[in-house]
């Protein structure tokens, strides 16, 4: 049941539009599609039941569902071909141009749909860091990231505060995808009706004009700041953003890219004289299909003052003689071609991180791709390494549509190898991508895909 007291804001925010937009919250949630441009470039899902998609005029690797369901149950999913997210937050990373080789922040960044979108535009030489400060939902991020294949991510846990006094100046772009409301949200999320308050509201405006003050010092002059929201609430919006304004003016707001412009709403002017409101954006359910979004981009003068963070006391701990032997070997035994980066312990294993990444002391969740564990001299490997370097490995079993061992593989069962002779570790591949690994002996491959990831 929608709130009154909200039906009564929205009418001040809306006018006369408000009838077309209770009749759209009255409809079905729509369900959206990215393909995972760190993987691929194309998704053919044609095979997979009715399936109907429809591309986003403001996303080139966005779609919306028409038809299709239990899509995250299809091999596609499992070797990260795409990630379900909904139209309106994918507009959000859209607002901005972002260019290869960038350094990019996600301050609050479970379930890491935004992240990873950054992540196929930033490419491997590029850096991405996704934090998110509850740590359940930070592991949330890790096994996203995992799926899809990213190489160049650091997951952390960490207060907006302590990144502030970590990275000054060091990013191209900050996006901070504040908690809120989570007006946006009703139609998708009963729960979101049920928890909505006016008091919320306001203490949500509370936080995020914390959270975004602290994000603002790890912007590099002439960077970007992307500030949004899943929620309507002109506090939590225009007046988060204003305030924010008012208390840096080494920051201005920008415009968006025009294919967001023409699936949105402009911001509201009448929050701020001094500001032009409308070129932040609002994304609403009866405009375009998709959930409720706010965007605000701004940019960092060039001129500001500070200068890029010179990270001299990267946190790394390195591997011992034994254990980085042990690494080279084992790369060397099954790549064709040998990961760039460097080796660094992460917990009981062996990760291999862009060599200019900086590893903070705390609260790191994951850092660049988990290779394995070294036991004795021998490295036994992790899932993350097939999911990210599986097309490079000396041995690959190759699966096609419709083959039987496909469904096999997902429920963690022993297949037969085809095409792969010899022993040792191999790639298994679905279509050209890569599902996960296995070890390969006397024509048969031992199953290596992760208990709690297989079908049942």
């Amino acid at each position: 049941m929608i709130p009154e007291k909200f039906l009564e804001r929205m009418k001040r925010i809306l006018g006369e539009d408000t009838g077309r937009f209770v009749a759209a919250l009255e409809e079905e949630a729509v369900k959206g599609l990215r393909v995972n441009g760190v993987k691929t470039d194309s998704c053919d899902l044609s095979h997979v039941g009715e399936v109907k998609l429809s591309p986003l005029s403001y996303a080139p690797d966005g779609y919306i569902v028409e038809r299709g369901e239990k899509l995250g149950n299809t091999p596609e999913h499992h070797a990260g071909a795409f990630y379900m997210q909904d139209p309106g937050a994918m507009a959000t990373v859209n607002a901005v141009d972002i260019k290869e080789g960038y350094r990019v922040l996600d301050v609050c960044a479970a379930p890491g749909g935004k992240s990873s979108q950054m992540a196929a535009k930033i490419g491997e030489s590029g850096l991405l860091y996704a934090n998110e400060y509850v740590p359940k939902r930070a592991k949330i991020i890790v096994g996203n990231l995992e799926r899809l294949g990213v190489r160049n991510a650091i997951v952390t846990s960490l207060d907006s505060g302590e990144l502030k006094k970590t990275f000054s100046a060091y990013f191209d772009l900050v996006l901070c995808d504040a908690p809120c409301s989570g007006e946006g949200m009703f139609r998708k999320y009963g729960v979101a009706e049920e928890e909505w308050s006016e008091e919320n509201v306001a203490a949500c405006a509370r936080r995020q004009r914390e959270i975004l003050d602290n994000s603002a010092p790890c912007v590099r002059g002439g960077g970007y700041l992307l500030y949004s929201t899943c929620t309507y609430s002109p506090e939590e919006n225009e007046m988060t953003v204003a305030a924010f304004l008012d208390s840096h003016p080494d920051f201005s707001l920008v415009r968006v890219r025009d294919e967001v412009i023409a699936a949105t709403l402009p911001g509201l002017s009448e929050y701020s004289d001094k500001y032009d409101m409308t070129l932040t954006r609002r994304f609403y359910p009866h405009v375009s299909p998709g959930e409720g979004q706010y965007i605000a981009l701004m940019k960092r003068d060039e001129n500001c003052g500070y200068m890029p963070t010179t990270l001299y006391k990267s946190a790394e701990k390195l591997p011992s003689k034994d254990e980085t032997a042990a690494a080279k070997k084992f790369l060397s035994d099954n790549m064709k071609v040998i990961p760039d980066g460097k080796l660094i312990k992460q917990g009981d294993g062996i990760a291999i991180v862009p060599s200019d990444a900086f590893i903070p002391k705390n609260a790191v969740f994951m850092a660049g791709v988990m290779i394995g564990e070294v036991r004795g001299n021998l490295l036994f490997p992790h899932h993350q390494l097939f999911c990210a370097y599986g097309g490079d490995m000396k041995r690959r079993e190759e699966l096609s549509l419709g083959d039987a061992r496909v469904e096999k593989y997902l429920r963690g069962e022993e297949i037969d190898a085809v095409t792969s002779e010899g022993s040792g570790y191999l790639s298994v591949t679905y279509r050209g991508l890569t599902l996960g690994g296995g070890k390969l002996s006397s024509g048969k491959i031992k199953n290596h895909y992760p208990k709690g990831l297989r079908k049942r």
